[in-house]
């Protein structure tokens, strides 16, 4: 969601934090702004893009060795200049920028009212900022006391980052449920919501955990908890290089992604399938093997794609491994007081490894005895430091807010995760198990080969770009298939599209089907392919458009469809992983050629971290 910047040291400020702010446009955003101390407290903020605010600040004094920079994601108050980030205290003396929803903030603001306080925007930013003044004023107290007390007090998540015009030398921020990394270089620090902005300048790292706050200066960076007790930093490296969040000459980062992924799922395999030697290795899940091999129960939470990447795994598991698995939406799980208990094993998909409502779900489960599998795209991340055991898929960064790259990796890691378990419990033979490592192995180049049919799908798009209304259809694993179909095309074109279970069809989706309604059938040679073959026969008998996706060497769908797209042929259960190539690639050329921005589409955000 909202994306935070930070700098503190001997290089100008601005430029840095402004630089950072466009490479987090990706998470989504309505406004942009700045703050820096120059001949005291200066903030610079507008509504729009952060080119806006370039544009802006030209023709200011933007020189200062401190800034705190924000792109805003709306939630409390409409986007607009006034509730744009940076927000400044009563005084004007304070300014900060907060990623993520304080709670109580009603109850707070009231508060402040009676206590004579005066507010510019409607945000709940505002509110926490005036809370902190507040307690400083009474308390006669520094700011660092004055945030630690204030925390003690707010109910909700945040990572917040203060500017103090009477301190100009120190930056202090805190983190609760929402990302924050501290980059360390040679007399100098850099904050951001994740490691996007800081990797241009150093690989050294500090992940902020929850509860924690860091006092920073430009030779110094402090960690304490909410107790105000000191904390070792840990600093990691950062293994991202500065190509993979450019463009490398793609027109946008969805197809960059798109075409990476031969090599995205090569990565997410390698050190870990050896299908010559006939073995598998899940280093992060060595510890929890046995505990995962006799589990009951397996319940898979996540969202958006990352639940339809579920939805495939539960499939593959329950085949694999024959224990039951549920896939539940981690926004509804967390509310709904589900039965969880010692010995189930919770197995949490993100590609950010910060969503928040997985984040809840998975804090919730491990507090009633609950094992967590994390699988997740951003080494360091929430959810992998909150899990008992995991893998991560090796994506690398993904900056398309659709994902599509971290879709398939999410396969390729998941299908590892049933195989491992299937092998160590004995419900696959070695033969099948041999067979899927082997077909796991091709997947790479068939995925090159799929994004071949580039040039074709651009003319299909084409055809189909003005439509109305779209209809995805699936059967068995081709299912959760039509749903990450649809969900791309809603993202991407804003054309309205629905992912059904083919046979579920008749029970209401074929009142929408006539001449005008394109219908995409991912009917690829699997268990159920005859019963696609009746289900598209229904759909040409009432003279729906068919574009069918089918294994190279079908003779029997193309002449029923209008248009025909063939994939290489796979085992059914790796399948869904060259199936969904060319819905992203169709889903991208649609945006494309009705000019739209499919790397930023409006209202979304690439790391949902607020509720």
């Amino acid at each position: 969601m909202c994306g935070i910047v930070a700098y503190i040291g001997q290089r100008e400020a601005y430029p840095i934090v402004l630089k950072g702010l466009k490479r987090l446009e990706y998470r989504g955003y309505d406004s942009a702004g700045v703050a820096i101390i120059n001949n005291g407290l200066q903030v610079y903020k507008r509504k729009d893009k952060v080119a806006a605010l370039e544009e802006y600040a030209a023709s200011k004094d933007m020189r200062s060795h401190i800034a705190i920079g924000h792109t805003r994601w709306a939630t409390h108050g409409e986007p607009s200049d006034r509730n744009a980030h940076p927000h400044t205290s009563g005084n004007g003396k304070l300014a900060m920028i907060h990623n993520g929803i304080i709670e109580n903030y009603v109850q707070l603001k009231q508060e402040l009212i009676n206590q004579g306080h005066v507010f510019k925007s409607d945000t709940d930013t505002e509110v926490l900022l005036h809370f902190i003044e507040e307690i400083k004023k009474n308390n006669q107290c520094t700011l660092e006391e004055a945030l630690l007390i204030a925390l003690k007090r707010v109910v909700g998540a945040y990572v917040i980052v203060l500017i103090d015009e009477d301190n100009p030398d120190t930056l202090i921020a805190a983190r609760k449920g929402s990302p924050l990394v501290i980059g360390v270089g040679k007399g100098e620090h850099f904050l951001a919501s994740d490691a996007s902005p800081i990797i241009e300048y150093t690989k050294e790292v500090v992940y902020v955990n929850d509860y924690e706050i860091a006092i920073i200066k430009a030779d110094e960076l402090i960690l304490k908890n909410i107790s105000n007790e000191r904390q070792t930093p840990y600093i990691q490296k950062l293994d991202i290089e500065l190509a993979a969040i450019e463009k490398g000459g793609y027109a946008h980062f969805m197809l960059k992604e798109i075409f990476e992924q031969p090599q995205t799922i090569f990565d997410s395999l390698r050190g870990r399938l050896d299908a010559k030697n006939g073995t598998l290795t899940m280093g992060g899940m060595r510890a929890y093997e046995e505990i995962l091999t006799n589990a009951k129960r397996i319940i898979i939470v996540a969202c958006g794609t990352s639940w339809h990447a579920g939805l495939v795994a539960e499939y593959m598991i329950e085949e694999l491994c024959r224990i039951p698995v549920e896939v539940e939406y981690a926004s509804e799980f967390r509310y709904r007081n589900p039965v969880v208990g010692e010995g189930d094993v919770i197995i949490a998909v993100s590609q950010s490894g910060e969503t928040a409502d997985t984040l809840v779900a998975i804090e919730s489960a491990k507090e009633k005895g609950a094992i967590i599998l994390g699988v997740c795209n951003v080494v360091g991340s929430s959810i992998a430091r909150l899990s008992h055991a995991g893998a991560y898929t090796h994506a690398g960064p993904e900056i398309g807010v659709a994902s599509t790259k971290a879709f398939t990796a999410q396969l390729a890691v998941l299908c590892l995760v049933g195989l491992k378990i299937g092998i160590e419990k004995g419900t696959i033979t070695q033969q099948r198990f041999q067979h899927l490592l082997d077909e796991l192995d091709q997947v790479p180049d068939k995925v090159a080969t799929a994004l071949k049919l580039d040039d074709q799908i651009v003319r299909i798009a084409d055809k189909y770009k003005d439509a109305r209304d779209f209809l995805y259809l699936g059967r068995g694993y081709n299912f959760p298939v039509a749903l990450e179909g649809a969900l791309k095309l809603k993202e991407i074109s804003y054309i309205h599209a629905e992912g059904y279970p083919a046979a579920e069809m008749k029970h209401g989706p074929i009142a929408l089907v006539d001449e005008n309604l394109p219908v995409v059938i991912v009917a690829t040679k699997d268990s159920y392919y005859e019963k696609v073959v009746s289900n598209i026969q229904e759909i040409k008998a009432r003279k729906g458009k068919v574009i069918a996706v089918v294994t190279e060497g079908d003779t029997t769908i193309p002449p029923m469809a209008d248009d025909t797209i063939f994939v290489p042929a796979a085992d059914e259960l790796v399948a869904p992983i060259i199936s969904v190539i060319p819905l992203q690639l169709l889903a991208y050329h649609i945006g494309v050629l009705k000019g739209l921005d499919v790397d930023k589409p409006r209202n979304l955000a690439k790391s949902v971290t607020v509720e």
